[in-house]
């Protein structure tokens, strides 16, 4: 039977939400247009479900393009093309209904709904009970922040995509496994933020037997692609072809910008693809090595360690990425407020002043860097949080092997925790 006071909990943060919505609708969308990352889903999404046009064809394109520009796009401009997974519409069909103010101040609800949703279970995950005033400071952070706070302002989808990631992780972590696979599934509408993160977690999945996983996730895939199929035949070739103009159009768009590898090996130093590649490789090496080590010789408590790693090269080596999308590293982050928290008797204040210094330092960097009229981030903005954590991750490995949750295999009931 359902408690009242969650009743009355839930009835309050609808209303809320609901408030939000309208405040978010008269004083942002309505008189600023905006959240273009948004508008090239949705509006994909609104001439497949109203006007019965293929998503990547040139109608929807144009039709994208009227929405962002007021006319087609030229050359050196991003044409907005859909270029998503076609099943992404079937989250999208309940905003197409609607005009673009209110379904943009509903989706930019949405999102801070899934970055406060995030933090919570990333709490849970850890075992970790901020004091009142401090947690309140973390939930009011993961609003304000850079990475976060423009994936707000442009829509992002990656916000979405991070709440599936955290969840599939925390459903593992609590053995809900067939929650866990459904929310990876999800999170494929956006591949390039987990093309690594994915294949790691299925091969874990098949070696720890965790069988529910790996069927939840194969079996919600399956029913996306095939309803994809049945509702526009012709979408997987479309989505490859809009995949492949993808590095030319945004190279035109947005030029000297890439993979953080690529920022420093070739805008930076200039030693090309061979040296783009052994950065590259050098990077790999160890994350291929974490996995060694938890698939093949078994080190399940080294398992979040290597998934952060893995989580890290992703958008390190990623042909194209962007800071929206490095929300997800709130989930290292977390940690190590943790272990702060834990190790010093002022760790709460510590954690304040990080906080502080990592809501105002990514924001200064923009505004002393941003380029032109179009605010286009410099190339430099890529590089701290990837670099930066790559290498924290490595200095702090054994923390995490002494203190990160243990994701057990489904056979083994006990786990003894190895740090050699």
């Amino acid at each position: 039977m359902i408690r009242p006071q969650f009743v009355a909990i839930a009835a309050l943060l609808l209303v809320l939400a609901a408030g939000n919505i309208v405040l978010t609708h008269n004083l942002l969308t309505a008189p600023y247009p905006g959240h273009n990352d948004f508008m090239s889903r949705w509006e994909g999404a609104r001439s497949f479900w109203i006007d019965g046009l293929n998503p990547y064809g040139d109608q929807a394109s144009l039709n994208i393009q009227v929405q962002i520009f007021g006319r087609a796009s030229v050359e050196g401009e991003d044409p907005g093309f859909f270029v998503y997974p076609f099943y992404i519409n079937f989250f999208l069909l309940p905003l197409v209904y609607m005009s673009y103010a209110w379904a943009s101040a509903i989706w930019m609800v949405l999102l801070e709904i899934c970055l406060i949703a995030s933090l919570f279970l990333l709490l849970s995950l850890y075992q970790w009970r901020p004091k009142p005033w401090l947690l309140a400071l973390l939930v009011l952070w993961n609003i304000l922040e850079y990475y976060g706070g423009r994936g707000l302002l442009l829509g992002q989808v990656g916000i979405t995509v991070y709440l599936c990631e955290v969840l599939a992780i925390w459903a593992l972590a609590k053995e809900r496994d067939s929650l866990a696979g459904v929310a990876l599934a999800i999170s494929t509408f956006k591949p390039q933020m987990g093309f690594f993160l994915i294949p790691f977690l299925l091969l874990w999945g098949l070696r720890a037997r965790r069988w529910s996983f790996v069927m939840a996730f194969a079996v919600t895939l399956g029913i996306f692609v095939l309803a994809s199929f049945l509702l526009e035949p012709s979408w997987l070739g479309d989505w490859i072809a809009q995949m492949r103009l993808y590095p030319e159009y945004t190279s035109a768009a947005y030029p000297d910008t890439g993979s953080p590898v690529w920022i420093v090996m070739q805008r930076y130093l200039g030693l090309g693809d061979v040296g783009e590649w052994a950065l590259n490789l050098v990077l790999l090496v160890p994350m291929l090595w974490a996995w060694y080590s938890v698939l093949i010789r078994r080190r399940d408590e080294r398992f979040m360690w290597a998934l952060m790693l893995t989580l890290t090269v992703t958008h390190l080596v990623a042909l194209r990425t962007a800071t929206t999308h490095f929300v997800v590293f709130i989930i290292p982050l977390i940690f190590y407020f943790k272990a702060i928290a834990q190790r010093s008797r002022r760790g709460s204040l510590w954690i304040a002043l990080i906080l502080l210094a990592l809501l105002v330092l990514p924001w200064m960097q923009f505004m002393i860097t941003v380029q032109g009229r179009n605010s286009l981030e410099h190339p430099a903005m890529f590089l701290p949080p990837t670099f930066g954590l790559y290498v924290l991750l490595w200095l702090t490995r054994r923390l995490w092997w002494q203190a990160a949750p243990i994701i057990k295999p489904a056979a083994i009931q006990t786990v003894s925790v190895q740090t050699a």
